[in-house]
């Protein structure tokens, strides 16, 4: 499914967030959103969801997402919010079986379809042995897996994922990244928000940089993070390196 971005402007209240954003994202990529706060990285990925008013055209296969029946764009893009959580004791597997709600009728329960795709997001986020656990239980690394697993249960084409290792150590980092990996590398396409820069080199296959409301630099991972960049966009001066695995390590402000 292919994501097209044509001059898009968004505004929070009375102030433009998003200023002319136009992009092209093909099926089976991992793009990585990435730039200092307030650059307007998750009212972007909120635009593309639909979740907040937009100017321009944001479309999934030239069919504007604004427009299509909310079933249908449910299904077709799942949306992991920044600090999602879940405040009930709820148990895991019932937890990750609300993915599927945009796939069921009313009232109907879930199709043997259903329960195996419910059973395919639980292993690619390796909560399976969590399955009979109550949610509140659960450390916040743990529950970052299975909220990621409720999103990744839609089986949606497009999956937005806004911070997705925010407070996580560097161990549950690594291993949210290596699932979101895993899902493009099955044909489907992650817009991830991202401020760890080294973890957006090195998992990366495209990083669009934002800077007030527009796109800075749209490329590879080398392409977007260059010592110009960091320096003009994050007002940093970093190391860059590293062979096959990219890091960025900031060493000093620069103002």
């Amino acid at each position: 499914m292919r994501l097209s971005l044509s001059h898009v402007h968004a505004a929070l209240g009375q102030t433009r967030v998003i200023r002319d954003v136009s992009l092209e994202v093909p099926g089976g990529a991992f793009i990585g959103l990435i730039g200092p706060n307030g650059a307007g990285k998750t009212t972007l990925v909120r635009a593309v969801a639909a979740l907040i008013p937009h100017e321009g055209r944001i479309e999934l296969d030239d069919v504007p997402v604004a427009a299509m029946p909310p079933r249908t764009r449910a299904r077709a893009i799942a949306y992991l919010a920044q600090g999602a959580g879940s405040h009930w004791p709820l148990e895991v597997s019932r937890l990750v079986a609300l993915g599927r709600l945009p796939h069921l009728a009313p009232f109907r329960q879930p199709a043997p379809a259903d329960e195996a795709a419910i059973a395919r997001a639980m292993a690619l986020a390796d909560v399976e042995n969590f399955r009979g656990r109550d949610v509140l239980t659960l450390s916040g690394g743990e529950r970052a897996r299975v909220l990621l697993a409720r999103a990744l249960a839609v089986e949606a084409e497009l999956l937005l994922v806004d911070e997705p290792v925010a407070s996580l150590d560097p161990y549950h980092q690594l291993g949210i990244m290596d699932v979101l990996r895993r899902y493009v590398d099955r044909g489907r396409t992650v817009i991830a928000v991202l401020h760890d820069l080294s973890l957006a080199a090195r998992y990366c296959d495209r990083l669009v940089l934002l800077d007030e409301g527009a796109v800075k630099a749209d490329g590879r991972p080398d392409e977007a993070l260059t010592p110009a960049n960091l320096e003009e966009v994050y007002r940093i001066r970093a190391l860059i390196g590293g062979e096959g695995e990219r890091f960025v390590l900031p060493v000093a402000r620069t103002d």
